[in-house]
């Protein structure tokens, strides 16, 4: 195990905004790391320094000398009319056989490998970058928000890509469903510093809470004994009989230390609306098709969408998600038939064509009271807006200074203050951090009037769709099933392509490849006797890996030392892996007993 990359003592700040404070990490050749902290923090700029764009005001980057890095680019690397073939041959050097060889692994094939690659969606065009990284052969690569913009099927390309590629990778993402999928260590950036963490990012940040919640504890029983020893202190050293044990006491209260816990990143206050619940449909669609002058994207469309369901519109980039919402809040004419909201619907929209239309004359502020409901509390006009990260004097900034981000997050702030009881959102999580998405997400389940959404962030959908709608190959329909549904159809769909192509995403074989656990060649034809002998032995194993990972478990949280904490988590990490590798490994020796006796 190589050192890739050393981050020393590492100092950077901006005017007043310290991002890296002594800030220290390592990266492996065989680390696949999650990188995350909130926005703000310091991720992008730590990325740039590492690819030599920015410099360290202080400390040291320390690359191997055969540190090759691949950065997944997020500007637009191709000429005009280029090809996907022609770009790849260019960027890389590579013969053509070779690069529609990688290229075909990401699906690009036919039209879309030949064709201009300008025409392509940003999802295909995000393949078509990845297969280009590869023809390079890194050792390590630098991913920021890859999954951004990007639809599910690409998303879990991406995923598969990942967990087979061989090389050590550092992912800057808010989705915390692909970094689970793709990670197995977590590197976080708070307040300048940097922590490694020995595991998937769920468990660190659970980890985080739960070394939160001890340190509190120890902090009170620290503060109680305190106060019980200065109380006795002041109590008895004035009398000569007990001066001596009243300055034992003063030096027990000396050694007493409470330790310090980080300040807590201020968390989002969001809350949506509040409207009266209504009943029946909220929109109905008869024989609606939608597209433009030239050209047709979906047809003979009927469906309802009930008042108070959260509608998900789902679909591959490029199907006609935002043509469809477009036509539905009427800034887009139906083709033919009807797009036809309820009575007193009032419809507030979040969408690109929307932020880019503010008024630039006007502040942060007073956009904001403009668009709040009449009544509302200049307090919760400030809550809404800090929560959507204009803090302090960033709610007198001009609007013509914002960001196309900051503009994002501003339209959103103005919807949850209004008094809407039909939400129609377009990626309404793209600008924001985790817990930010997490907030919202909470808010929107807890909202009592419609919502109709899309977004490429599978834990934000799972958390707020009650129903799905697929836009796919010129039809628009009701999928009759909730999100972990039709996740589960679409992965099931790209498992079979791939299966029945004899291959997966390249970089998928060998010792990082994720073969299914359990998974073993045929064996010979045993006896009875001889596969309930290794069951027996396996129960044995089974009973005394559950003992260690319990115990492992316990220790973990009773301990108050951050080293030994790493230490007994990659302890339990490796105990549940044996653990659940031996229980899939009893239940195929269970099949096999079973036809044996067959």
């Amino acid at each position: 195990m190589a050192v890739l990359l050393e981050i020393k003592n590492a100092c950077k700040r901006y005017g007043d905004q310290v991002l890296l404070d002594e800030a220290s990490a390592t990266i492996t050749d065989d680390g696949r790391v999650g990188f995350i902290g909130r926005n703000g923090a310091g991720k992008s700029t730590l990325l740039r320094v590492i690819l030599g764009e920015e410099e360290l005001d202080s400390g040291e980057i320390v690359r191997h000398p055969r540190l090759r890095i691949g950065y997944l680019r997020q500007h637009d690397p191709f000429l005009p009319g280029e090809s996907a073939l022609e770009f790849l041959m260019r960027d890389s050097g590579q013969p053509d056989w070779k690069c529609g060889e990688v290229a075909g692994d990401f699906e690009i094939k036919g039209t879309r490998l030949t064709g201009p690659v300008a025409e392509l969606s940003g999802g295909w065009q995000t393949r078509v970058k990845l297969a280009a990284l590869l023809l390079h052969e890194p050792n390590l690569l630098l991913l920021d928000e890859p999954t951004n913009f990007l639809d599910l099927r690409t998303q879990i390309l991406l995923e598969h890509f990942l967990r087979g590629y061989r090389e050590a990778c550092l992912i800057v993402s808010h989705d915390r469903a692909f970094l689970g999928a793709t990670c197995d260590q977590t590197l976080d950036l708070t307040a300048g510093s940097l922590t490694t963490y020995p595991g998937k990012v769920d468990a660190f940040l659970e980890y985080q809470r739960e070394r939160a919640a001890h340190v509190e504890r120890t902090n009170a029983a620290v503060l109680a004994k305190r106060r019980q020893l200065e109380d006795f202190i002041a109590r008895n050293k004035a009398r000569a009989s007990t001066a001596s044990r009243a300055k034992s006491k003063a030096k027990q209260l000396e050694r007493l230390e409470v330790e310090e816990v980080a300040a807590a990143a201020p968390t989002a206050a969001i809350q949506c609306p509040t409207v009266s619940p209504r009943r029946g449909p909220a929109v109905r669609c008869r024989g609606l098709s939608i597209g433009y002058p030239d050209r047709g994207i979906a047809a003979e469309i009927d469906l309802e969408i009930e008042h108070g369901s959260r509608a998900a519109i789902v679909g591959d980039n490029g199907q006609g998600k935002t043509t469809f919402l477009r036509t539905l809040v009427g800034s887009l004419e139906p083709r033919a038939g009807e797009a036809r909201w309820g009575y007193g619907c009032e419809l507030g929209v979040y969408a690109q064509h929307v932020y880019t239309s503010i008024r630039e004359d006007q502040t942060v502020l007073e956009h904001l009271e403009r668009a709040a409901a009449i009544g509302t509390k200049q307090q919760r006009i400030l809550d809404v807006a800090g929560a959507m990260l204009f803090r302090g004097s960033g709610v007198e900034k001009k609007v013509k200074v914002l960001s196309g981000g900051e503009r994002a997050r501003l339209c959103l702030a103005g919807l949850l203050l209004g008094s809407f009881n039909v939400l129609v959102l377009d990626e309404p999580g793209n600008h924001l951090d985790v817990e930010t998405v997490d907030a919202l997400a909470e808010a929107l389940v807890a909202y009592e009037g419609t919502v109709v959404f899309t977004s490429h962030d599978r834990s934000f959908m799972q958390a707020v769709a009650s129903t799905v709608i697929e836009v796919k190959d010129g039809r628009v329909v009701n999928t009759l099933g909730d999100y972990a549904t039709y996740l589960a159809a679409v992965s099931k769909e790209i498992d079979d392509a791939e299966a029945a192509a004899g291959r997966g995403v390249r970089g998928s074989s060998g010792p990082r490849g994720d073969a299914p656990r359990g998974a073993t060649a045929k064996p010979a034809a045993r006896t009875d006797r001889e596969i309930r002998k290794e069951i027996a032995t396996l129960e044995k194993s089974i009973a005394r890996l559950d003992a260690e990972k319990k115990k492992a478990n316990a220790s973990l949280l009773a301990t108050s030392d951050a080293d030994e904490a790493v230490r007994l988590h990659t302890e339990m990490t490796a105990a549940a892996e044996k653990l659940a590798a031996a229980e899939e490994r009893w239940l195929v020796l269970q099949e096999e007993l079973a036809a044996a006796e067959g």
